[in-house]
């Protein structure tokens, strides 16, 4: 079976590796543009176009798709017989959706249609889900509304953060896309319309995502901490500068601290949430400084009792 992979983040390099793995041939791999990365803002190729060139396989990257001439008559010149998609980043229009015999199909990081949108993996943990998964599913011309091929489901561990969540779930949607291809050449798979009543969204992150709201519960805080790691992480405001948090846990003890309220215990620094609970921060980063201990940062600046973070 002739296939076109389109791909960008390391969630899609399983996708690509397994398809080669298992005998498809991908004459073409499509991913979007190097970008400037690090403070240098040098060029950086995207992870899905370095496992191609490990695979030899051909890439191109165009900067458009929607009325690219040059793309479209590439495309169909390979006459592929259904094109993947895996987090490429682009909307796919129509024209390329109606191209192939089995469509253009999707990996997407989650159960269907809970959690449709940019951050799955993200907004699952930080809204306190037990379990996740992930879901092919036949693109059409909505957000992830398209009809449902198979699903898988996967736990999510209470020490799991959106960097150790992503690989495990990459490599469970790439062996259920090999399922699915083979079912789909076998005719044994049938499609199933979503739910849309019950969608959820899970928009793309943004910098004030990562801003500690003190009244939300110290488990709620902390879902979201380990949710939008490693961007935006969580960070708040201390003495009028950033204070960036790097690692804690909820307090197993109630507290009658207000939010944001700081108390030094036992060589614990204990942050006030809501619904009477607490925050036990373990690594901090204060603006312009690199991250300390939670010991260091008590000795360094000595917060004292009554004093608030984000106040």
């Amino acid at each position: 079976m002739k296939l076109i992979f389109c791909g960008t983040p390391q969630f899609a390099v399983p996708t690509l590796e397994h398809l080669v793995r298992a005998g498809y041939e991908v004459p073409l791999v499509v991913t979007q543009p190097d970008r400037p990365k690090g403070r240098g803002g040098e060029l950086a190729a995207p992870p899905v176009k370095q496992a191609a060139q490990a695979l030899e396989l051909r890439v191109i990257q165009p900067e458009k798709i929607k009325q690219n001439a040059e793309f479209r008559a590439e495309l169909e010149a390979a006459r592929p017989r259904a094109i993947i998609v895996v987090g490429y980043g682009r909307i796919i229009p129509q024209w390329m959706i109606d191209l192939p015999a089995l469509g253009n199909l999707n990996v997407h990081a989650s159960l269907l249609p809970k959690y449709r949108g940019a951050a799955p993996i993200q907004w699952a943990i930080a809204n306190g889900e037990a379990v996740t998964g992930v879901t092919t599913m036949r693109i059409d011309a909505g957000l992830d509304t398209g009809d449902i091929l198979l699903q898988a489901a996967m736990p999510i561990r209470a020490s799991d953060t959106a960097v150790t969540l992503g690989p495990r779930l990459a490599e469970l949607g790439a062996a259920l896309l090999i399922e699915t291809l083979q079912r789909l050449d076998a005719g044994t798979l049938t499609p199933t319309p979503q739910d849309h009543p019950q969608a959820s969204l899970a928009p793309i992150l943004k910098k004030e995502d990562g801003l500690v709201d003190w009244r939300r519960s110290a488990i709620e805080t902390w879902n979201r901490f380990r949710g939008f790691q490693p961007w935006p992480g969580a960070y708040t405001s201390f003495r009028g500068k950033g204070l960036q948090i790097t690692d804690a846990r909820p307090a197993h003890e109630s507290s009658k601290l207000a939010p944001g309220e700081m108390a030094v215990a036992d060589r614990k620094l204990l942050v006030g949430c809501g619904a009477e609970s607490a925050l036990e921060v373990l690594e901090l980063q204060p603006e312009g400084k690199k991250r300390m201990g939670v010991g260091d940062f008590v000795n360094g600046y000595r917060p004292q009792a009554g004093e608030r973070l984000g106040g």
